[in-house]
């Protein structure tokens, strides 16, 4: 299996120019986030202090940073990262695009804010019947009651496949849109208050009901920096980095508005630099 140099983590303007940064400095890297890159970006209505590019929209800074990346051949592989777990001397990640692990010598986390706090229990019951991908855990559920957790219609997708191989599918969605599931799948538009169980997840109480369960996979677009990363320092709800945005794992870093404020691009961008850099030092050091 091939190992990555440097897995970075986001398609924001951190995760870019660490990528751009390690290209040029010939490490092979696994770029993963959207291929419509960071939503914060292209919905800007307009962003006044980036040197070079004054006065531009989100729209247009979008675009701007789309053909830099191509001209420099680097693929962005649309997909989300669930675990990197610290190995040896290298990170194991699991992802929702295969069923492969994957291996980096190096991790840059740039996945910006999560937007959503856990509920009561998920954190307790992480991995005992809480599952953040359908697609990577779903073998585990033949037969059973699922529950899916969805926040935004691309996790339609998971729901569906999940209903193939689970017995039932409750999918709470957690946005304004129409959604389109199958017939397998039963929606329920309440809103999930706790995760209630054990040793392992047993129910779901929402603001209506209780549903009994066997597992329940809570699919939002991006997770928390200690839960894909295990043992990772938080500081003020922040990944604690210094200034060569090392994290207390080795081989670990991080950029951008996941490290704390200013969230101002021109830092991302500024930070996601200093990441790769330090990581292509770690590299020539181990």
């Amino acid at each position: 299996m091939e190992r990555y140099d440097i897995a970075i983590i986001g398609t924001g303007p951190a995760g870019l120019e660490a990528a751009l940064t390690a290209r040029a400095r010939n490490k092979s890297i696994l770029l993963v986030g959207s291929k419509a890159l960071s939503d914060r970006v292209s919905k800007a209505h307009e962003i006044l202090n980036y040197l070079g590019l004054p006065k531009i929209s989100g729209e247009a800074m979008a675009e701007v940073f789309k053909k830099q990346i191509a001209e420099a051949n680097i693929e962005i592989t649309e997909g989300k990262v669930m675990y990197a777990y610290p190995m040896s001397d290298y990170f194991a990640l699991q992802v929702d695009f295969t069923d492969e692990i994957l291996e980096a010598t190096t991790v840059i986390l740039a996945t910006g804010l999560a937007k959503t706090k856990g509920l009561p229990g998920e954190d307790k019951l992480l991995g005992s019947g809480v599952s953040y991908c359908a697609t990577c855990d779903a073998q585990f559920y033949r037969g059973k009651r699922t529950i899916v957790l969805g926040y935004t219609p691309k996790e339609e997708a998971e729901a569906d496949f999940l209903s193939e191989i689970a017995a039932e599918v409750l999918y709470f969605p957690q946005y304004k849109d129409e959604v389109h599931t199958n017939e397998k799948v039963r929606v329920i538009k309440e809103i999930p208050v706790e995760i209630i169980g054990g040793m392992k997840a047993e129910a779901l109480k929402t603001d209506a009901a209780t549903y009994e369960t066997d597992g329940i996979f809570i699919l939002r677009e991006s997770i928390a920096p200690d839960k894909m990363v295990p043992g990772l320092a938080l500081k003020d709800g922040h990944v604690d980095v210094d200034l060569n945005m090392a994290t207390n794992i080795p081989g670990c870093f991080a950029a951008g508005d996941i490290t704390g404020t200013p969230y101002q691009y021109i830092k991302a961008a500024g930070q996601g630099n200093v990441a790769a850099l330090s990581a292509v030092d770690y590299i020539s050091h181990h």
